[in-house]
Order: structure tokens, then sequence, then C-alpha cells
């Protein structure tokens, strides 16, 4: 809130004779004597005080957003503090109205302090021996109050924030006199109506619910503007004690109703609430009017299927630069909140990717533990446009069997997984090394299954093991284009060709495509690799074969678009990161072989019924417990896995699905279902 200085009696409370004259003037003098302390003591412990205290940003919530049928949609809030700051327009004067005349009458007339008030107050904390008092707190001192708690709140340690909160709230002589010279502070630079708003903004009202919308919203179920005398009066009868008035329980009724009624009447006193009014209003109960509204806080609240994408979206968005020069400046910038973050998820897209999911990867799999994902990159931007789980989303030490919070479709740094092996899609790395070298597509290898120990492996002719790939089947063998090779998945021509080139060579070109092990660190180069036995993220795939599609410049993923800060200003979003990884050339060439897999290959099944002409690989380990299809069009690629999550190697192709056939057999029509609403969302040409 800006600062703005106002004129009025405020601005004489201000130096060391004028206080004096005040102290005297409004017969505190003696309370302090009687208490032990002098005038001029209390003038020295004022001048000990800061002036000024800052009203700053309240936390507040931040809001993502998604895109639906085109257009931007609310998504879901995360919240440190379940708090909508308001202006004050936006708050019904009835609820102006129960804050003044219940809580202090002479708001707008005093300079901060109420002396006739402050009198009452000091002589029954010093009556107390300093240890209780009761009373003589305007708006503007409980606003003090109120500010401290919500600095004490934002510690950084829980030791501290006890500690901070204990001396903001204590019943002292001390901490009375510290609230008088800071509410003389607050009233000289900032109007009337700033303080009555940031009071009404920052007051808690039990329940973790913060702010008279949030409890506006969490109480009844409406906004703050909207409010009847006897809900305005009861939400202002919370906030003296939260803890036994607060509207979350019938058990706390009578006591909220007892305050409301004196706050009742007390506007009635005032002229703003007429007989009728008043009458009606005393005659009701809070349970004629508390309709309890749970609050709708954080990535579970948001549409089903899309909870996944919205934590590692939020994750994402916590480490912009956009938000603070450090770590620490990032962290409390967004629990301060007011962002407004738009991401790039396709709600359309990816509700019909979890329905799928839902249909041919149960969840409910008892045999074994199941997991699944699809997961839609944008060519050339590198957008994320869905990330949906066959699981539910849950966080909750009591999860279910068919909930996790892990994200299966990112790494474990985002999302708690540590991927999966990927098997044959892996050997888009091998063909981009073979066509990167100069070597003809049409390049005739062997297929047949030969033991092979001798490699190049970064410049330099080395002995391993023997290692000697089987077949997807006995009928593998014999020479092979590596078009046809590629298409049919054989393993021995790949390793055919892995063992002309070096193996460093190849993992690096995955590198270049933002490929990398779900758990860090960096690729392996030994020749098991090739055929995919490194445990790699889908979404890190589908980003890679989407640099492909894009002509060999690779984007790394990106899911947000636009952040916008409290004050509506666009800060930008998640900064674009696009590299060339291959010539476009090579990309072009290898896009067209990967055509094959879909002409009679091993994704067969797979090509959509739009005509659109479509490139991928299919990923299959040896036992089948994970399976794979990568591929797409040039406007967007979309990864599809499936497997066993827990380490176990239930197979695949021998476990029904329930829908007609096996999980592993499924592969394609599901993919194909997937590909389809996503060529018609980004059409190519």
């Amino acid at each position: 809130m800006t600062g703005r200085r106002v004129t009025g009696a405020a601005a004489g409370f201000v130096g060391g004779s004028v206080l004096a004259g005040l102290l005297v003037g409004i017969g505190v003098t003696p309370v302090l004597a009687v208490a032990g302390v002098g005038t001029t003591s209390a003038i020295d412990l004022f001048d000990s005080m800061p002036e000024y205290i800052e009203i700053g940003d309240l936390p507040t919530r931040n809001e993502v957003w998604a895109y639906q049928g085109g257009q931007p949609v609310h998504l879901a809030d995360v919240w440190d503090q379940n708090r909508q700051e308001l202006a004050l327009d936006q708050i019904s004067d009835t609820l102006e109205h129960a804050a003044i005349d219940g809580e202090d009458k002479r708001f707008r007339e005093t300079g901060g302090v109420d002396p006739t008030s402050l009198v009452r107050s000091l002589v029954s904390v010093v009556a107390s021996g300093g240890d209780g008092g009761t009373g003589g707190s305007t708006l503007t001192m409980q606003l003090v109050r109120n500010i401290k708690i919500q600095r004490a709140s934002e510690l950084p340690t829980e030791q501290e924030r006890e500690a901070a909160t204990a001396e903001a709230t204590k019943r002292s002589l001390d901490r009375k006199l510290a609230e008088v010279k800071l509410a003389i502070g607050l009233a000289k630079e900032y109007s009337k109506d700033e303080i009555l708003a940031a009071y009404l903004n920052i007051a808690y009202f039990g329940d973790q619910t913060y702010g008279v919308q949030a409890a506006s919203q969490r109480y009844y179920g409406k906004d703050a503007g909207d409010l009847s005398p006897a809900e305005a009066a009861s939400l202002i009868a919370i906030v003296q004690w939260p803890d036994a008035r607060d509207l979350s329980s019938p058990e706390h009724h009578p006591d909220n109703q007892a305050r409301r009624d004196v706050i009742l009447r007390s506007m009635h006193q005032q002229g703003h609430l007429s007989d009728a009014d008043l009458q009606a209003a005393l005659a009701s109960t809070p349970a004629d009017y508390v309709r309890l509204t749970a609050p709708r806080q954080g990535c579970e609240s948001a549409v089903r299927g899309a909870e996944f994408f919205c934590a590692y979206a939020v994750q994402v968005a916590q480490s912009l630069p956009q938000l603070g020069a450090d770590t620490a400046a990032r962290e409390q910038a967004w629990r301060t909140g007011g962002y407004r973050v738009q991401t790039t998820l396709d709600l359309d897209l990816n509700t019909q990717q979890k329905d799928l999911l839902d249909r041919y990867d149960r969840a409910g799999e008892t045999r074994f533990a199941l997991g699944a994902t699809l997961d839609t990159v944008e060519a050339g931007t590198g957008r994320v446009l869905t990330m949906a789980q066959n699981t539910d989303y849950d966080r909750s030490s009591a999860a279910p069997p068919t909930a996790t919070s892990l994200n299966y479709a990112t790494d474990e740094s985002n999302g708690g997984s540590k991927g999966f092996q990927v098997g044959s899609t892996y050997k888009m790395f091998t063909l981009l090394q073979w066509l990167e070298s100069g070597r003809s597509p049409d390049a005739v290898v062997d297929g047949t299954r030969t033991a092979r120990s001798v490699w190049t492996q970064c410049g330099e002719r080395v002995t391993t093991k023997a290692w000697n790939p089987k077949n997807d089947s006995a009928g593998q063998t014999g020479p092979y284009s590596v078009r046809a090779a590629t298409a049919q998945s054989v393993n021995a021509a790949y390793a055919d060709m892995a063992s002309r080139l070096d193996l460093c060579d190849i993992r690096d070109t995955a590198a270049r495509l933002g490929v990398h092990p779900a758990t860090g660190g960096e690729l392996p180069a030994n020749p098991a690799a090739v055929l995919g036995t490194t445990s790699i993220a889908p979404l890190t795939m589908a980003a890679a074969y989407a640099g492909i599609a894009n002509g060999g410049v690779y984007c790394a993923p990106v899911v947000i678009d636009q952040v916008t800060g409290r004050d509506g200003t666009q800060l930008g979003g998640q900064p674009a990161a696009c590299t060339r990884a291959v010539s476009a050339s090579v990309a072009r060439t290898a896009f067209q072989v990967m055509q094959g897999a879909f002409r009679g290959g091993t994704a067969s099944g797979g090509q959509t019924p739009d005509g659109t002409t479509l490139f991928g690989k299919t990923g299959t380990t040896d036992s089948a417990d994970q399976i794979w299809l990568v591929g797409g069009s040039e406007r967007a690629v979309t990864a599809y896995w499936q497997g066993n999550t827990d380490g176990g190697q239930a197979n695949l192709r021998h476990s029904a699905n329930g829908q007609g056939g096996t999980y592993a057999g499924s592969r394609a029509a599901v993919w194909r279902q997937a590909q389809t609403a996503v060529n018609a969302a980004l059409p190519v040409g």
C-alpha cells in the first residue's frame, strides 16, 4: 500500500515536549507513576522506539492459470496464508461500519490513539502487574499489533517466529506504549481509508483464514462486498478472540453471537442500522447464515488430472529470476504472493489424455504397481501442453494405492520420480550420430545377433566384456538397411551401428537434445546405453524428440508463459532456452527415417486418421516392464510411457488391461487417440 501523509490531530503527536503534555493532559502520568515510571522515563522510552511502521505488502494468494478453449482459465490458488487482499471499495459499507462501530467508534476523529480508552487500558495493565489488561486499542493500534504478528510469521525459524509473536502480543506497559507511538506514526503516514483497508485485510479470522475476503468465502461462501449486518458483525466479532469465536464450529456460535449482538447494537447507536434491521439481525443465529466452504488451496484443488502439472509449474515459478535476485528473495516474494502465473497447460488436451489413461492404464491395477503418463511438448517453443498421469495426486502420508505425489513425467528433483529405462526410444540418438557422421540411412548393417567387445569411446578403442543383445524376435537376423532396422527396432543392427561410431559422440548428441538421467549427473557412454538402459523422465524424452520435429533445434521444456505481479505488471514468462543440437539436414533425414515406425514398423496402428505425417519410436525393456512410444508431428510430440513404478518386472505384454488387450498391446491405440487430439489443436501446415 502506498503511504500518503495526512493532516489533522495526528500531526501534533510528535516531539518530546508535546508528548509530555499529552501524557500529563490525558492523565497518564499518575498511572505511570503507580507503575514506577515517571513522565521523563516514559518520554525516554518513547524516544527509544521507532516512530514508524510500514503496512507493507500482506501475504496473499498466488493464482495458477491454464488454457481451455484457447482462453486463460483459473486452475488453482496457492498460498502461504489464505488471504485475498481487497481495496476498500470492494468491501461492503456494512462491514466497514461493523469494524468501526464495534472496535473503534472514534476512528475517524482521533490521530491513531484514543486518550480516554488509552488511560483505561493502561490502568488495567498496571493493575494486573503488567501481565494483563484489556481494551483501549484503537483500530490503528490493533493494526500495529497485527503487522508485528504478520512479520513474526515470516521469520525463518519456528523459534524466531514464536519469540517474535510472543513479544508482539504480550500484555505489558512497554508494548502498549510502543503501540501508541507506532499508531501515531501510522496515522501520520496513511489515510484513514488506507488504515481501515489494511486492518480488514490483515486481521486473522481463525481457521487459518486471514482478511475479510477469505473469511467471507470460508464462512459464508460469498464475497466481502455482499454481507448482511449479522454476517458482517459476526466476522468482526471473531477478531478479538479467534480461537473461541470463529465460525468453523457450532460450538463457537454462542460466544460469537454474544459479541456480534454488542456490535450490532453499536451500529444501531451510531445510526448505521435501522430499528427493523437491528431486530432482524438480533433474531438470527450464526447457524442461519454460516455456510462453511472449504478453501480450494494448492494444486490438490486443480482440475482432476492437472494436479501434477500444477505442482511442477509452481516449483518452476518459485525459481524464476523475476521474483528476486537470489533464492531467499524469491522465496520471500512467493510467500508474500499476489502473483498470477499463466502456465502453458492445455486443459482440453490434458483432460482427454487423463481420460485415456484412466481407461487403459487403471490406477486400480492390483497385480503390480502400474504407472503411466502422456506428455505433449510443442515443437519450436518447448511449451508443455499436457502432463497427464494415471494416478490421482495425493501428498498425504495416508495416500491410497491409487494415488501418489510422485510425478512420473519429471526428474527426481522436480517430482520425486527416478525416471524409467527408455528402451529403444534411445536409438534415435545413435541414428542422429550415424547421419551426423555422414553415413546414409540406406546403408546396410548387420542385424544378426553377434557378441561384440571392441568399441570406440571418446576417441579411444576400448575392450569390454562381450555384449550380445538379443533381438525382439528370432526372425530378426541378417542384413538390414538403417531405415528398416529403425522401423523394426532391430537391436543387433543398432549394436552394429554403434560399434562403427564413438559411444561418447552418441551420448553427446543425446545431451545436446537435453537428455539426462532423471536422478541427475551425466549420461553413460557404454554399449548397453545405446539400447536405453538409462532411466530418463518422459518429459525429457518428449522434449528431445520435439527438437527433431523442430529441425534440429532443441528447446528446453517451458511451463510458464507469463507472470503478472500483484500490481498488474507483466514480469515475463519462463525464459526460452533453444539451441541447435543437430543440423537441419540431419534432423530432416531422421524425421523421414523414423516415419517407418508408423508405416509397417513397431508403431503400426499409431497412425492418426487425419493423415498427418508422423515420426517416432517405440521402446520396450528386456522384461517388457517398461513400455514407450515417443513421437508426433512437426508441430508437437507426445511421449507415452507405462510401466512398473516400484522396481518390479511385471511383463506388460502379458498383462491384460481390461480393455480386451494387454497394456503393451494397446500402446499404439492409446498414443494414436492422444495424438489425434493434439493434431487437431496444432494442425500441420
